[in-house]
């Protein structure tokens, strides 16, 4: 039953999957019945979504918005609550076998006077529960990228020169995040509107993430400060 799992799981990934043998068969028949469940969801939600691939699968609870401006790739899973609303000028791109966990929200404009300019996420790109994904912006993640729980990207900073006017009132500046692939990112990071984070990083939880990180870095700390470069480790 494990290897029949693990080979179907295997084919829709496109990569070998091995499912641990300590599993009980009793949880996974729950999980598959969730699964079956979630995919019919996913097919009643690609009615007007721009492009959907195979097997999306949409948990319970899940709202999503502007549909005609989602690009989604195959075995894509939105878990349960998630809240999704795509109005922007490049809309919401989301690559193959990515994962958006559960209660995350993705924010594509942050202020119906300006329309945000979206996200894309790569291929392979997971994220634990209470994400949010402010890309009034722009939002752009590489492939191979995964996150832990409650990661935000503000990318959208408040203008404030003019103590005569409101706050509220100047406008905003948007400058965009990078995120390149296989990056790890740990549980509750902060990305700041600006940032560009490069390829194979390691950005430690509760980092607060406020200038570019190169390429290989381990970043941690509030505000960000790289302790070492990946680099090092194979020389």
């Amino acid at each position: 039953m494990i290897n029949i799992i693990s080979f179907i799981i295997s084919k829709i990934k496109k990569e070998k999957y091995e499912l641990d043998r300590n599993i009980k068969i009793g949880y996974l028949l729950s999980l598959i019945i969730n699964k079956v469940i979630s995919l019919l969801r996913g097919y009643k939600s690609k009615i007007f979504i721009k492009k959907c691939g195979k097997n999306f699968f949409v948990e319970k609870g899940v709202i999503i918005k502007y549909k005609n401006n989602i690009n989604i790739g195959n075995g894509v899973t939105i878990k349960s609550y998630c809240y999704i609303d795509a109005l922007s000028r490049n809309g919401l791109v989301i690559g193959n076998n990515c994962s958006i966990g559960n209660y995350s929200r993705i924010i594509c404009t942050g202020s119906l006077k300006f329309l945000g300019y979206g996200i894309k996420i790569g291929n392979n790109f997971g994220c634990g529960e209470w994400c949010f994904f402010g890309a009034a912006g722009g939002i752009t993640i590489g492939n191979d990228v995964i996150m832990g729980q409650n990661v935000r990207f503000h990318s959208e900073n408040h203008k404030f020169k003019d103590i005569s006017i409101p706050i509220r009132n100047q406008g905003v500046i948007n400058k965009g995040i990078y995120i390149s692939d296989d990056c790890w990112i740990g549980s509750g990071v902060v990305f700041l509107d600006g940032v560009k984070v490069g390829k194979g990083c390691v950005i430690g939880a509760n980092t607060l993430v406020n200038k570019n990180i190169p390429d290989y870095s381990i970043a941690v700390g509030n505000p960000v400060k790289i302790i070492r470069s990946r680099m090092e480790e194979v020389k």
